[in-house]
């Protein structure tokens, strides 16, 4: 498939006054330069692009539904120029309808962010293809078989510590490659990593996803699954740094484990309760500046002094136990990073991370038509998983202590 001239065919003709320019330098992309339409003209795609220089939806078959998120709905789907039938893609269809005024700059941002990032576990983008208007575009994405959050809900077993090892490297690498390249995800959680039938696990779904700088300019704060969001969020914080995809792959850590959410808040005031009775009441002498965040004038939290990660995780080894604690330091600035995770001792140590290809294979339950959204997703696996469930906590622990011995 050649790409590169499909890609940028879709935005090389200025079909309206030019509304954003997010050119990355040295990127050789100038895609995004000239894109954006009125919704009032509902402007079709001219023939003569039609008669090669812009693929068109209609070239793939879909084949089922596979998710929804805030930005998009994706489906499996087949290339029908491809000659292999087993060429499958994911095909993620942006939502426009909100959009008054043109392209939405979440679509240019996840397209130009996905365009300037290359690696194993970043999930590729492979073409950009539109219906028969400029208001249907369409992300032809590589397919993985497998979402994180759809395993841990209907494996049999929970992963050994080996597995989680294994998916947490992969992570990490693919979170040391995107900050070391000034892109913040802001919306890390289990049903946004997607694993290969090889093991192979890839970060997925950049529709929050942003680019970064010196100096750091406000963001809204309401990003990230409200499970997996870093309580500088919850406490409104306007400036954000990578230390906030690191607090959410503390999260994931900590769900692997326990094969269960570690703290599935139902709103912001109990998931920063969860927060707190987890990890205890912050000050300022672990978070310099705490007590000066203006919404803590408004809001008092319970006080908490105790740390219960041991509590936990009993089984946990001293290097796993130190790793979650970086993971979860409440002052960003001292929060560890994906480099330093990397280096940790608890990869270093048995059991070590087993091979990405040796990881178990399972039913592709991606391959299953869905009926629901993220957010309902998200819901189904709160009730499953009720707060302060003990629930196979005692048989993950027998296996980490199996998997200790051997």
């Amino acid at each position: 498939m050649d790409t590169s001239k499909s890609k940028q065919a879709i935005f090389k003709r200025s079909y309206s006054q030019p509304q954003y320019d997010d050119y990355v330098p040295n990127s050789g992309t100038h895609i995004l330069r000239s894109f954006s339409l009125s919704r009032s003209t509902a402007m079709e795609i001219p023939e003569e692009d039609m008669q090669g220089k812009c693929r068109m939806v209609t070239e793939f078959e879909k084949l089922n539904r596979i998710g929804e998120g805030t930005y998009g709905i994706v489906y499996r789907a087949r290339d029908t120029r491809e000659q292999d039938a087993d060429d499958i893609v994911a095909l993620k269809k942006m939502r426009m309808e909100k959009e008054e005024d043109g392209v939405p700059i979440s679509v240019l941002r996840e397209i130009n962010i996905l365009l300037n990032v290359t690696h194993p576990n970043i999930v590729q983008l492979k073409d950009v293809v539109v219906g028969k208007s400029l208001q249907s575009i369409f992300l032809v994405m590589e397919y993985c078989e497998q979402d994180l959050a759809s395993l841990l809900d209907n494996m049999q077993s929970p992963f050994t510590e080996s597995q989680v090892k294994c998916i947490m490297l992969q992570v990490f690498n693919g979170l040391k490659y995107l900050h070391k390249n000034f892109v913040v995800h802001r919306d890390l959680k289990v049903s946004n990593l997607l694993m290969t039938d090889k093991g192979c696990v890839k970060i997925a779904d950049f529709g929050l996803a942003r680019k970064y700088g010196l100096p750091l300019k406000p963001m809204t704060p309401k990003v990230v699954t409200l499970w997996y969001r870093a309580p500088e969020l919850l406490l409104h914080a306007k400036t954000q740094t990578t230390a906030i995809d690191m607090w959410a792959a503390g999260c994931i850590l900590g769900e692997l484990i326990s094969h269960k959410p570690l703290m599935p808040g139902q709103s912001d005031i109990h998931q920063l309760d969860l927060i707190i009775e987890l990890l205890g009441t912050p000050n300022d002498i672990i978070w310099p500046g705490f007590s000066s965040i203006p919404i803590l004038q408004k809001v008092n939290l319970r006080q908490q002094p105790y740390n219960n990660l041991k509590h936990i995780f009993p089984w946990l080894s001293a290097a796993g136990l130190r790793l979650l604690n970086f993971l979860f330091m409440y002052d960003p600035n001292k929060r560890i990073t994906a480099t330093e995770c990397l280096q940790s001792s608890y990869f270093k140590e048995a059991p070590l991370p087993c091979e990405p290809e040796l990881m178990p294979s399972f039913p592709q339950h991606r391959n299953i038509p869905k009926r629901y959204s993220s957010s309902d997703m998200d819901q189904s696996r709160l009730k499953s998983h009720s707060v302060g469930s003990d629930t196979n906590m005692s048989t993950i622990a027998s296996l980490f202590d199996e998997e200790k011995k051997v």
